[in-house]
């Protein structure tokens, strides 16, 4: 019998396409039809761990599949581009991976491919659909800690058996700590910037950054970015793939503090939001999660909501906010003296 659920297709068969299919098994709106890899045994392999499946040996093979719905993209960043334009061609949904380009002007080719084609797409930024998030933007809105004046958001993480022609660190892998997970924070700053100011997000006025960069690739390793927003308002970004860092957000006002724990993997147990305010010395802490939570179970049941309301866009991280981040990304790679140009 035919399901009703769309129809996933994952295109790449590394670390991250693997979280993705894990988390399919508890999406209530999606299931895995087809997988790709440049090598056949990898795509039946991974078939046969996360199916049933079909295995395609190329993707291209994947993308034409007609069984196939939506398409995640997962490869490394520097092919997100070419595949993301060939999956609206083929008019399939795109959910791409974080960046979806490696700058703004492939993302504008991306999104005019998408909008020409009449297929949905979205940058994958995971943590924006979750529950915990919701409950952050609602905080912000509620005005508990005055006007704010700093945000702190950190993503750092110590990378095991230090290659610098592994992905993370590779220049012609789009390797570099700002490209990985510093578009997070930043997402998340113009997330807090944007409910501050009565919007969805905001774009920062002003960005400055700096970075440490790997002597042979010369992609950073770990990097800093301050983004200045309207009306005095400051986040301090802090990326790395070589650095174990504190991985929280920080928001600071004049009359107390937000801190979001774990605000990017969201695990049950670790998560939280902690509400401190100074005058009565009140804390309280709320939890967004349950045992049983996925984290890109809610993305793919987000996708699959706004593809059953004929939407080209979801509202968590809609066009325009995926390139006022990429807009972002631009300007701390360039004062950071990274390029990834030939």
């Amino acid at each position: 019998m035919k399901t009703t659920k769309i129809r996933w297709g994952i295109l790449s068969t590394g670390g991250i396409a693997r979280r993705f299919a894990g988390s399919l098994r508890k999406s209530v709106t999606g299931v895995l039809t087809a997988v790709g890899s440049r090598s056949l045994p990898s795509a039946e392999a991974f078939a046969r761990e996360f199916g049933p499946a079909r295995a395609h040996g190329d993707y291209e093979s994947l993308i034409m599949d007609p069984e196939i719905d939506a398409v995640y993209i997962a490869p490394p960043h520097p092919m997100h581009r070419e595949w993301a334009t060939r999956c609206a061609e083929a008019g399939k949904a795109i959910l791409c991976e974080k960046p979806a380009g490696m700058n703004s002007a492939e993302l504008r080719e991306m999104l005019a491919a998408a909008q020409a084609n009449g297929v949905f797409f979205m940058e994958a930024f995971m943590y924006r659909c979750h529950p915990q998030t919701k409950l952050l933007r609602e905080t912000l809105r509620k005005d508990l800690i005055g006007p704010v004046r700093m945000i702190h958001a950190t993503f750092s993480y110590p990378a095991a058996n230090y290659d610098p022609r592994e992905r993370r660190y590779a220049r012609d892998l789009g390797g570099g700590s700002i490209l990985d997970v510093g578009c997070y924070g930043v997402s998340m700053s113009r997330l807090i910037a944007g409910e501050l100011s009565g919007r969805h997000f905001a774009e920062p006025l002003q960005v400055k950054g700096c970075a440490r960069l790997e002597p042979q690739e010369k992609t950073d390793l770990t990097a800093a970015a301050l983004l200045h927003f309207e009306d005095g308002l400051i986040a301090m970004v802090q990326s790395g793939v070589a650095l174990k860092g504190e991985n929280a957000v920080r928001i600071e006002g004049e009359l107390g503090s937000i801190t979001v724990g774990s605000p990017w993997a969201v695990r049950h147990g670790e998560s939280f939001l902690r509400l401190t305010q100074y005058r009565s010395g009140e804390i309280t802490t709320k939890i967004a999660t349950d045992p049983h939570d996925d984290l890109y179970a809610h993305e793919i049941d987000e996708v699959g909501r706004a593809l059953a309301s004929g939407e080209k866009e979801s509202p968590e991280m809609c066009w325009k906010d995926s390139l006022g981040n990429a807009a972002v990304l631009d300007a701390w790679l360039r004062e950071a003296g990274v390029s990834y140009a030939d």
